[in-house]
């Protein structure tokens, strides 16, 4: 049955038939949590192999670029470094979260093209590999998050719940662009590069520097920029602050739009994605 399933990707039976089998791909990747989430552990202990700290490497590296830029741009911004140290804290731990899932989404399926060649591992299976490495790291930086919350007392206020609400919006919506860039990255190999401009321009645009209080509240800026809403949505409740309703919105119609618009083009790429790599 697998092996007829490999073969099946390089056929064309049509689009409902193309939907079907990409169906199958999602529901047969669910049983394969187990082996994307084995995969993702050895990318992060193989990168890591033979250093002292392990991946804790990215903990302290961001732990230094958070220190050093909370205190100069709270100096140059004139802003209380109790409330800008942990505002520039956060943002930086869940951008990086964003852009590493959205960034290394373009390798998905590039980075298996050895096992997607030789066997019928469900595709889906590569895509959750992805968000789950950038979990475990984004786990590692949470030692930095607790730390700023209790030193600064923001924890008193936190709204932890709703927090993880808006962490898991947020893997949401990284997710399907990260499936999207994997595809598109698989048959044009200048996209890696294009992808990785974009996310180091919007961490300019987005509130991870600068407080949104320098725009007025419904500003372009703030309004049109999905990246803010998704860092707000998680950044908002664990600083106590109240997250403003077109928030969710936003991001809960980005998730059913953008999962919807990334899984059809998935039916219709599945089976050229092996010829492609």
């Amino acid at each position: 049955m697998e092996a007829a399933q490999h073969l099946l990707r390089i056929g064309r039976r049509g689009a409902r038939f193309e939907l079907e089998m990409a169906v199958a791909d999602l529901r047969g990747s669910f049983k394969r949590l187990g082996l994307a989430w084995s995969l993702a552990r050895h990318d992060v202990i193989a990168r890591y192999r033979g250093s002292i700290l392990g991946p804790f490497w990215i903990t302290l590296s961001m732990g230094l670029m958070v220190l050093g830029i909370g205190l100069l741009y709270a100096s140059l911004f004139r802003q209380p470094i109790d409330k800008f140290l942990p505002f520039v804290a956060l943002g930086l731990v869940f951008f990086q979260t964003m852009s590493g899932i959205i960034t290394e989404g373009c390798e998905t399926f590039v980075q298996a093209r050895g096992m997607l060649s030789q066997t019928a591992i469900p595709m889906f299976t590569f895509v959750w590999r992805t968000i789950f490495r950038n979990a475990i790291n984004l786990a590692h930086h949470l030692i930095i998050v607790a730390g700023v919350l209790i030193v600064f007392g923001a924890w008193r206020n936190m709204n932890l719940p709703l927090a993880v609400v808006g962490a898991l919006l947020l893997l949401l919506n990284a997710g399907w662009l990260s499936m999207v860039a994997g595809i598109v990255s698989a048959r044009f190999r200048d996209i890696p590069p294009v992808v990785a401009s974009i996310m180091q321009f919007a961490i300019f645009m987005t509130p991870v520097f600068w407080m949104p209080s320098v725009f007025p509240e419904r500003h372009a800026v703030l309004m049109f920029n999905p990246f803010a809403h998704m860092l707000q949505a998680v950044r908002g409740p664990l600083l106590g602050e109240t997250v403003p309703g077109v928030t969710w919105l936003v991001l809960i119609v980005m998730a059913v739009v953008g999962w919807s618009l990334a899984f059809f083009l998935f039916s219709r790429t599945r089976r050229r994605i092996v010829h492609y790599l």
